[in-house]
C-alpha cells in the first residue's frame, strides 16, 4: 500500500498493483518507501538538494533535467524529471516524478515513457537551429558533473510544444494533470516533516542512495 488514497487515472489501465499504462505507452507507478528518505537536503538548501540530485542521477547513468520545490496535497514534496539509457541501449527513457518526503518514509508518484523505433530527432531539429556551444551548457545544478547523459536545451519545456508525441512532452503533460488530483493519507500528512540528513557525509552523491528511477516500474 501507499499514502495516496486517490488519484486521476483517466486513460490508464492498471496492470499490476498500483502500475497503470496507457494506449500510448506512458507507465504510471506509486510507491511507499518505510526509510528514512535519501535526499541529499532538506528543502531548506535547494541548491544542495539539487546539486546531489543531479550528480544521484549522473552517477546512475542518466542526466537530471529539471529539479523543482512543489506541494503535493499541501505537503512538501520535489519534482523531478530524469533520462536514463534504455537498457536494450537504444534511446532513452524519461521519468517524471514527485518525491513526498517525511521524517521516516516516502512516498513516490512516477510517470515515465520510452523512445521507439526512432530516436533523437527531437535534439536533431533543436541543434540545427543553434551553435553547439548554446546548445550543450553545463548543467545549472551541477556544473562540476563528469558523466552521465548531457545536459542539453532540447529537454528544455519550451520545446514541448514543438514536440507534442516525444515521451517526455508526454510525461511533462500527465504529471501535471495528475498533480492537483493526488490525495494523501491523513495518517501519512500528520507524521512529522523531513529535515535536513543528521549525518550529511552519508548523503554524497554516490553514496549509496537509493537509485529509485532504475525501477522498471
Amino acid at each position: 500500500m501507499t499514502p495516496i488514497t486517490s488519484m486521476d487515472l483517466t486513460g490508464f489501465t492498471e496492470r499490476e498493483p498500483r502500475v497503470w499504462t496507457d494506449d500510448q505507452g506512458l507507465v504510471l507507478s506509486v510507491h511507499f518507501f518505510d526509510l528514512v528518505p535519501d535526499l541529499p537536503a532538506s528543502f531548506d538548501d535547494p541548491d544542495r538538494l539539487r546539486y546531489g540530485l543531479a550528480h544521484f542521477a549522473a552517477q546512475a547513468g542518466g542526466g537530471l533535467i529539471e529539479a523543482v520545490l512543489g506541494d503535493v496535497d499541501a505537503l512538501p514534496a520535489v519534482r523531478q524529471f530524469i533520462k536514463i539509457p534504455q537498457p536494450n541501449g537504444h534511446g532513452l527513457v524519461f521519468i517524471g516524478s514527485w518525491t513526498v518526503p517525511r521524517a521516516g518514509c516516502s512516498t513516490v508518484v512516477k510517470v515515465q515513457a520510452a523512445e521507439g523505433p526512432i530516436t533523437g530527432a527531437r535534439e536533431a531539429v533543436v541543434l540545427s537551429g543553434l551553435d553547439p556551444a548554446q546548445y550543450f551548457t553545463p548543467h545549472p545544478y551541477a556544473p562540476d558533473i563528469a558523466g552521465g547523459l548531457p545536459y542539453h536545451v532540447a529537454d528544455h519545456e519550451q520545446h514541448d510544444a514543438e514536440f507534442p508525441d516525444h515521451p517526455l512532452t508526454r510525461v511533462r503533460t500527465t504529471l501535471e494533470r495528475i498533480t492537483p488530483t493526488l490525495t494523501l493519507h491523513s495518517g501519512f500528512k500528520a507524521l512529522p516533516p523531513f529535515a535536513s540528513p543528521s549525518h550529511p557525509e552519508t548523503r554524497r552523491p554516490g553514496s549509496g542512495a537509493r537509485r529509485w528511477f532504475r525501477r522498471r516500474n
